[in-house]
């Protein structure tokens, strides 16, 4: 039997043959990439994924029991957890130190909805210089490897579409200052978008509409590209999980780090006080005595709008996607080489070509994509952990040109970081009637990884006031 009647018998049994529609157009090279395309699929597995989130649309149950998920708070309740608190620093940094610890960045995505062209990693958002997202975290981890003595391993997931793009920028920048070999690109896998009448989707006459699996995919990858190989073999047993967009996030944290390892945790969690019932982050809650995260648009409204005696949210925390996860866990859960996470539906836009082979641009969504999340592994975890972060100190993502989440409310929150450092160290910002900072402030992250560092910038450099509209990067 031919590989064309090969394919075509597989993908008829699945009801998928219009993959095969353009074959006798295609070249050779491009009948190869259909066809590895098309094996890669498990076909009775996607026939499922089909009937149950395109042909149908899944309501998320909620559980009769769901609860708000303890946490530990931001400022101490009492002596005896200032005391916990005090010695979970003093373990991340033994950890640190003892090159226990790895950094792992989400940056799959484009800056499509930025108006950028390239890995949304790539895009400037420095307030001063235009420091690009890769480097601000790039020059954190080196920083950091410097002030514990023991160099950071970086391990970022790209995906198929910007792979190349950003191993390109890396060498173009000669890794920041990094070691070339500090940092562990891998890919995330993919899967195939669904039309609603349940018929896969071609982007072109030789391939798949083929997207990201969404961030759930880190944990096989992982696995799948040897960097859960490299990390034991290293002596990595922890790694400090973030996305691309956010470079206010702290690249490692050693109470976040130290309380993960005292609770004896697998997979741990920093939670946002939400603004509101309905702000867009995930909610974490408890369920028959697991952590989970509901999404903000699953949560009901009742149970979103509930209040504490005191009048505050019962549901009050919510997920950045900041993450400690332990490398045995992930190791556990794919040590058959497969991982099964929830899928979320997500409705697209997504361009194909049609039965004649002209391309086709919808106006609106026409298709189902597939992704699962990270923090749908917390409920596998048998110890989890959720600390409070503070909002203006970790979280700035940059997911808009303007407006809530967006670039220039990254840049206004990276200047007052900076200067709250400053302030503290004992320099005078200038700030306007309503409290903004009335200049614009770039601290290095070479230069100043966090207060302790400022401190010792400030006292070196003589530092002592920012002048009034200064713009001015401190390296």
């Amino acid at each position: 039997m031919d590989r064309y009647q090969e394919l075509l018998k597989k993908t008829a049994v699945a009801g998928q043959e219009q993959l095969l529609r353009f074959w006798n157009e295609l070249s050779a090279a491009e009948r190869e990439e259909l066809a590895a395309q098309i094996e890669a699929i498990d076909f009775p597995v996607m026939a499922n994924l089909i009937r149950e989130y395109v042909l149908n649309k899944p309501k998320t149950e909620i559980p009769d029991d769901l609860g708000p998920a303890p946490y530990f708070p931001l400022v101490p309740r009492d002596a005896e957890q200032a005391a916990l608190y005090e010695r979970a620093v003093r373990r991340g940094v033994e950890l640190l130190k003892a090159g226990k610890v790895s950094c792992l960045t989400v940056a799959g995505g484009q800056g499509t909805r930025l108006g950028f062209d390239g890995p949304k990693g790539t895009y400037p958002i420095g307030p001063v210089t235009g420091r690009p997202l890769f480097r601000y975290f790039a020059e954190s981890i080196r920083r950091a490897g410097e002030k514990f003595g023991c160099p950071l391993t970086w391990y970022i997931m790209t995906s198929l579409l910007n792979r190349e793009a950003t191993e390109k920028f890396f060498r173009e920048n000669n890794f920041f200052g990094l070691k070339p070999e500090q940092v562990f690109f891998f890919t995330q896998g993919t899967m195939p978008a669904c039309g609603y009448d349940g018929k896969l989707l071609l982007a072109t006459k030789s391939s798949l509409s083929l997207s990201p699996d969404g961030h759930g995919g880190t944990l096989l990858a992982l696995r799948r590209s040897g960097a859960l190989d490299r990390m034991a073999k290293e002596g990595v047993d922890y790694l400090s999980y973030f996305q691309v967009d956010n470079p206010l996030v702290p690249v490692v944290s050693p109470l976040f780090l130290g309380l993960h390892d005292l609770e004896n945790s697998e997979m741990s969690a920093i939670m946002l006080a939400k603004t509101g019932p309905f702000e867009k982050l995930g909610n974490f809650c408890v369920t028959k005595g697991h952590l989970e995260i509901i999404e903000y648009s699953d949560l009901p409204a009742e149970l979103a709008e509930s209040r504490n005696p005191d009048g505050s949210l019962r549901f009050i925390a919510g997920s950045p996607a900041i993450h400690m996860i332990s490398r045995s866990f992930v190791e556990h859960l794919t040590a058959g080489g497969s991982l099964k996470l929830p899928w979320h539906r997500a409705d697209k836009k997504v361009p194909y070509v049609d039965e004649q082979g002209n391309p086709v641009k919808p106006e609106s969504p026409n298709a189902v994509k597939l992704e699962s999340f990270i923090f749908d592994a917390m409920p596998l975890a048998k110890r989890t952990m959720v600390l409070e972060g503070e909002r203006r100190s970790v979280f700035a993502p940059t997911k808009n040109p303007t407006g809530v989440d967006s670039v220039e409310s990254c840049r206004e929150m990276l200047i007052e970081r900076d200067a709250r450092r400053l302030e503290a160290a004992g320099v005078k910002i200038p700030r306007t009637a309503d409290g903004k900072v009335d200049a614009k402030i770039e601290l290095s992250p070479l230069a100043v990884f966090d207060d302790e560092d400022a401190v010792a910038y400030v006292k070196a450099h003589g530092l002592t006031e920012i002048a009034r509209g200064a713009e001015l990067c401190l390296e």
